[in-house]
């Protein structure tokens, strides 16, 4: 029996633990699925993607701010990027600073992982990113999820991707300024709290 490349990854990622243990890919059952989702997409144009435990806290704690302040919003409390950065994640050095996205999709009101999912994927800005499908996000090679559930807030659910690439000393920029996107304040929310667009 012949199986799909992408599934003899999968494979072999969960048979030598290459995604560490469940934290590292999400904080609970949804976020994972999630995780997995955007990991086997038959159109994921990365050949590598690690989850990382740093990454998916700070997914949780962004989350939990969206929560509480009942927003779902990219600068809430400061960009995608500097959050990541005050938070002991190094990016590289190109990568901006204020009111910059690189790193960031957000979505709230949807109930299940593969309805947010289905909902990213409708959305150019958000498919670019977690699929890799422009050459700055193709390099990006680390992920963390985050799922949030509060039935007492205006969205109810809270979703919080980071898919970055990590710092190493022996990076060179190889984007003109042209080349690095800087994601939309577009976020992902049904019309209705449990209505899929």
């Amino acid at each position: 029996m012949r199986f799909p490349s992408k599934f003899l990854y999968l494979i072999c990622l969960l048979s030598m633990n290459s995604w560490g243990s469940d934290i590292d890919c999400g904080n609970n059952e949804q976020a994972r699925a999630l995780a997995s989702l955007i990991l086997t997409d038959d159109n994921q144009q990365r050949k590598e993607l690690r989850c990382n435990r740093l990454l998916s806290q700070i997914a949780v704690e962004k989350a939990q701010l969206m929560a509480q302040s009942e927003l779902v919003m990219h600068n809430l409390g400061g960009s995608p990027n500097n959050r990541l950065r005050e938070a002991g994640y190094k990016l590289p050095s190109y990568y901006g600073a204020s009111f910059s996205n690189q790193v960031e999709a957000i979505a709230g009101g949807y109930t299940d992982a593969e309805s947010v999912w289905r909902a990213f994927k409708r959305s150019n800005d958000h498919r670019q990113h977690l699929l890799g499908e422009l050459p700055f996000y193709l390099e990006q090679d680390e992920l963390g999820v985050a799922f949030l559930k509060d039935r007492e807030t205006a969205y109810v659910e809270y979703w919080v991707v980071y898919l970055t690439k990590g710092y190493s000393p022996d990076q060179t920029v190889v984007f003109t300024a042209e080349q690095i996107p800087n994601k939309s304040e577009l976020i992902l929310q049904p019309y209705d709290n449990h209505q899929e667009q």
